[in-house]
């Protein structure tokens, strides 16, 4: 791998969006990502493709500075489009050498935008001017601080695409702090920096230029080429300047294209600081995609938590008896009444054998109790499901992040998270009856062995079979009064008759086979419920170690820095 490769590598890592959440400085670490993405393939891998290429410099400045004027003044052509309306510079237009009309018109430079030789919105007009020497263009940018946001953020694009910037201000708004922000970025990308002084009055002359040199000591650009351009009496807002104010600068541009090494030097100067700005750069974006990791773990956090609420509220269920209430309790009503159950089981527990295996064979179907214990764990289901997307969902609301992935889902279905899934009964249902049934081959293995086989068929493997089920709903708490007495006889009913049949450490295996195999399907379940949630994650959430990744291919652009061709490292930064 060479210094190109592993910029392209690193390219890569930049790619999809590694800031979905609305965290922490989210709004700069997105512009930081378009700055990188933005200067990586508007500049770096541009031009280390083609070292040699035609350097461009980019004329930029503030509103109303003149940049369209200058560069038609520069060319002695009319080739921007200056005005009184502001913004003035709508489409960007760059001015290339004929010879030089291929390079520029291809996806060598900016390739995001499309050419044009007319005014088309996103676009880049390329003209073509004799007055440039082959290997410079001069790019006329919109304003940096254009009230209009995609302005802006063009004008920030093409200076980070520049070989050279050509910073024009004036003699009224120099010291306005937006210039100096873009100044102050040129300084710590070592990128090649002039700066022309437009519209200066012959009295402020001496005293502004002295000032702005001051100004650019005092912000590490001491060094910086800097052009003065006497105020001028204009016929009109699109005429050109006189040639001798801008012959400095036409003299200096014009030997810029003549001198190959001078352009190198530029080039070379550039694209050192600004592979020196991805060592600073690359770091605080890994830490920002971390934070943004940190984010989806919170929120995952919040659904794991939640339905792990659910199966409490599962297991709750299972132990307080309450699904010995209702139906369940109707149906053993139906059997034993509502006396004094305890008393009967110590007295008369022949008896109540007898009224069992009835029970069982026919009096009062055994299919009915069966359905009983069926709705009430799929309703104990639905309510522990119900609970934990309300809680999810309130989680999300409240936490970093969460409120903008419940937005992009839409208000209908952000109210259908709040709730279980509408087809959660279905899937419950057949849950539940797989644990039944899984319940009767229990019954069916262990009875399998010879002493049991005899006890067995008094009761049958369906009427064992639902004592088993009764016996995981053994607790009463939670229940008062007499349903106390009928769930806990219930309860205890089952306990004993089924240690007739298979003695109490069978029973004992047999309830916790039966009860975890209840859990784990109902586990399953509130797995299935919590993905609705996680689902919601996947397709946003940036690839996992994609903050090592960023440090890792930063590194190998670290290891091939010396790779630069010669003079690049040596070149003092700021300055053209």
């Amino acid at each position: 791998m060479d210094l190109l490769g592993a910029l392209e590598g690193l390219r890569r890592r930049l790619d999809g969006e590694l800031f979905p959440l609305a965290i922490g400085r989210a709004e700069d670490d997105r512009r930081l990502l378009r700055e990188m993405t933005g200067q990586l393939d508007d500049y770096l891998l541009p031009r280390l493709r083609a070292i040699d290429a035609p350097l461009l410099a980019v004329v930029g400045g503030s509103t109303g500075a003149g940049k369209s004027t200058l560069v038609n003044s520069l060319v002695g052509a009319d080739v921007a489009e200056p005005g009184v309306l502001r913004p003035t510079t709508l489409v960007p237009t760059l001015v290339a050498s004929p010879a030089d009309l291929d390079w520029f018109m291809g996806a060598n430079v900016l390739p995001g935008l499309s050419r044009t030789s007319g005014d088309s919105a996103g676009a880049l007009r390329v003209v073509t001017s004799e007055a440039l020497g082959a290997g410079l263009a001069l790019l006329d940018a919109p304003d940096i601080d254009s009230v209009v946001t995609a302005n802006r953020e063009l004008a920030a694009q093409l200076l980070a695409a520049a070989d050279l910037w050509l910073f024009v201000t004036t003699a009224a708004r120099y010291a306005d702090e937006v210039p100096w922000s873009f100044l102050r970025s040129a300084r710590e990308r070592s990128t090649a920096l002039a700066v022309v002084l437009d519209r200066v009055p012959p009295e402020a002359a001496t005293p502004v230029t002295r000032d702005l040199e001051r100004l650019l000591v005092a912000n590490g650009l001491d060094g910086t080429r800097l052009f003065t351009v006497p105020e001028a009496a204009l016929p009109s807002e699109k005429a050109r300047l006189p040639a001798p104010l801008v012959g400095p600068i036409v003299a200096w541009l014009t030997g810029l294209a003549a001198d190959a090494a001078e352009r190198a030097r530029v080039v070379r100067q550039t694209l050192s600081g600004a592979l020196d700005s991805l060592a600073a750069r690359v770091p605080e974006l890994a830490t920002a995609v971390r934070r943004q990791q940190a984010g989806f773990d919170g929120l995952r956090s919040i659904v794991t938590g939640a339905y792990a609420g659910a199966m409490a509220d599962f297991d709750e269920g299972m132990r307080d008896g309450s699904l010995l209430r209702g139906e369940v309790l109707a149906r053993w009503q139906d059997f034993i009444g509502t006396g004094d159950l305890m008393r009967s089981l110590e007295s008369r527990v022949g008896w109540l054998r007898d009224r069992l295996v009835s029970f069982f064979t026919g009096r009062v179907p055994a299919a009915e109790l069966r359905d009983a214990l069926e709705s009430g764990v799929e309703a104990l289901i639905r309510g522990a499901a119900d609970a934990a997307a309300e809680r999810a969902l309130d989680g999300w609301s409240a936490a970093p992040g969460g409120p903008g992935i419940i937005e992009r889902v839409g208000a209908v279905e952000a109210a259908r998270l709040g709730r279980a899934s509408p087809d959660l009964g279905k899937r419950a249902e057949a849950a539940v009856r797989g644990w039944q049934e899984f319940v009767m081959d229990l019954v069916r293995q262990e009875g399998g062995e010879r002493r049991t086989t005899a006890r067995l068929a008094s009761f049958g493997v369906n009427g064992a079979g639902l004592l088993l089920m009764l016996a995981v709903f053994a607790s009463t708490g939670g229940l008062t009064g007499i349903e106390v007495g009928i769930a806990g006889g219930t309860s205890v009913l089952s306990q004993k008759l089924l240690e007739a049949i298979f003695g109490d450490q069978a029973v004992r295996t047999l309830t916790v086979r039966a009860r975890d195999d209840l859990r784990e399907r109902v586990r399953v379940l509130m797995e299935e419920e919590a993905a609705r949630y996680t689902a919601l994650l996947e397709p946003v959430e940036p690839s996992p170690g994609t903050a090592d990744a960023l440090m890792e291919a930063a590194g190998s652009v670290r290891a091939h820095r010396a790779e630069l061709p010669p003079g690049a490292l040596d070149t003092p930064g700021g300055t053209a």
